[in-house]
């Protein structure tokens, strides 16, 4: 087994390829004082949707946004690329919202996957989008059937053509693997270059107009009526604001207790297509098991395996720190449970392997919301599932800002009232040992083993104080 990581940790493959193949134009910082009539705050996809929908909605809007990095830095450009609807969780948005809204949020969500294809071919995004679905697989014994409620749920709601359910001989048909036991298979989703997206989108706002100041972070921002955001080289004054921060929002006073922060973790193979070839999976679908550490599993057209592993927690984790960029135990588990999945691979070098911070939402769903005078508004709570959720966030933020009418407003996720997690000091040592207690139920699950009966009561514990964090 490889156990020597590559270099270049902190920044994801998927946005060193795409800044190699496209660096795109110059977007200075920001030097002096200005005015427009939207800043966004951040440059992922949040802010650069919500941007994209607005000059669309009303051509010639000057919008400015703000981002400590570089557009697609964060989260947006190294993702693992799983363009997600919300079909997936129809049980529990049918128990939570009741069934007329899960259907609205399963339709608008097939439509921001179906959208961002039809934005890579209208804008010549080479993304590498592929929308041939994604399966929800049993890695272990106690997996099987846990997406049974969904499933039933779909059924009786006339929705279930989304769905298949696949034996282990019929799954393993598909894709070879010697732990996979059966599987669900979502015919709505797809896989993205995540990096080339977000660097695509932004080639496309700033031929828009839309000013870019990369390398500027906010150092102190006022919701007042304008909104000033004020960074080290100048400030700008808008009527609107957008807070588009991802897991960066957990520092921000307001949103302390409604968003915490996890780590999630990807190693990337050496291209091997020929192994793929022998396992059956040529296609672009991508792959989750059913873990509450879950597992995210895709390939790449030159026949990598990107694996990911979510849910993970360096340290105390109050602060967004290196470690989420890199964390050496992190991959060294990433790396031995791909082995475990798909040991035909123990022999390819992992090339690249890189982590970053997730926001997650006490109910496993993103809010998009408005605060201040009304003039603020905001985005975020994706717990790892954002670059389709984001685009329907984008739309929602651009007709509010600008007083349109449109089916989105009247969703669930708008305004959605947030679970509170508990203050520190509580806090981030509780999650410490809730995910650690997870994890290692996981792995004996994995093992065929029968959890310790303490790690599997304080693992229950959170889904027990009503927070719903993953499957």
């Amino acid at each position: 087994m490889q156990t020597t990581i590559p270099p270049d940790a902190g920044r994801s493959w998927w946005l060193r390829e795409a800044l190699a193949d496209d660096p795109g134009e110059p977007a200075p910082p920001l030097e002096g004082d200005t005015v427009a009539d939207v800043v966004i705050l951040g440059g992922g996809y949040t802010g650069m949707w919500t941007a994209l929908h607005l000059t669309e909605l009303e051509p010639g809007i000057d919008v400015a946004i703000l981002e400590q990095d570089i557009a697609g830095g964060g989260a947006s450009g190294r993702n693992g690329g799983f363009v997600n609807s919300f079909w997936g969780d129809i049980g529990y948005l049918a128990q939570r919202f009741g069934d007329r809204a899960a259907i609205a949020l399963g339709e608008t969500g097939e439509a921001s996957v179906r959208a961002i294809g039809r934005f890579c071919d209208d804008h010549r995004i080479d993304a590498w989008y592929r929308a041939d679905g994604e399966y929800v697989v049993a890695a272990s014994d106690d997996q099987v059937g846990r997406w049974a409620d969904g499933v039933i749920t779909a059924d009786r709601l006339g929705v279930n053509e989304h769905f298949q359910v696949l034996s282990a001989p019929e799954m393993r048909e598909r894709i070879s693997s010697p732990v996979f036991r059966g599987a669900l298979f979502r015919k709505v989703g797809a896989t993205v270059h995540p990096a080339r997206l977000a660097r695509g989108m932004r080639r496309v706002l700033l031929e828009r107009g839309v000013r870019i100041f990369e390398n500027t972070p906010v150092t102190r921002f006022g919701a007042g009526d304008p909104a000033l955001a004020e960074t080290p080289g100048g400030t700008v004054r808008a009527g609107t604001a957008v807070i588009a921060l991802n897991a960066w929002a957990s520092h921000w006073k307001r949103f302390r207790r409604t968003v915490v922060v996890r780590g999630s973790y990807i190693v990337l193979t050496a291209p091997a297509p020929e192994k793929l070839k022998e396992i059956g999976w040529t296609d672009g679908t991508g792959l989750a098991d059913m873990r509450s550490a879950v597992h995210y599993v895709r390939t790449t057209p030159d026949g990598r395996i990107s694996f990911g592993v979510g849910g993970m927690q360096p340290n105390l984790a109050r602060r967004i720190g290196p470690r989420f960029a890199y964390d050496p135990q992190a991959i060294r588990i990433a790396v031995e449970d791909l082995h475990r999945m798909f040991p035909g691979f123990v022999d390819i070098p992992i090339q690249a392997a890189w982590g970053g911070p997730i926001d997650v939402s006490g109910h496993h769903l993103p809010t998009f919301g408005t605060i201040g005078r009304g003039n603020v508004h905001y985005g975020h709570g994706y717990t790892g599932n954002g670059v389709g959720p984001a685009h329907l966030g984008g739309r929602i933020m651009a007709n509010r800002i600008l007083g349109k009418s449109d089916p989105v407003l009247d969703l669930p996720l708008v305004d959605l009232e947030p679970l509170r997690f508990p203050p520190e000091p509580v806090r981030s040592p509780g999650a410490l040992v809730a995910n650690t207690a997870i994890r290692r139920k996981d792995e004996a699950e994995d093992e065929g083993e029968e959890p310790n009966p303490l790690i599997d009561f304080v693992a229950k514990l959170p889904r027990r104080l009503g927070y719903n964090l993953g499957p």
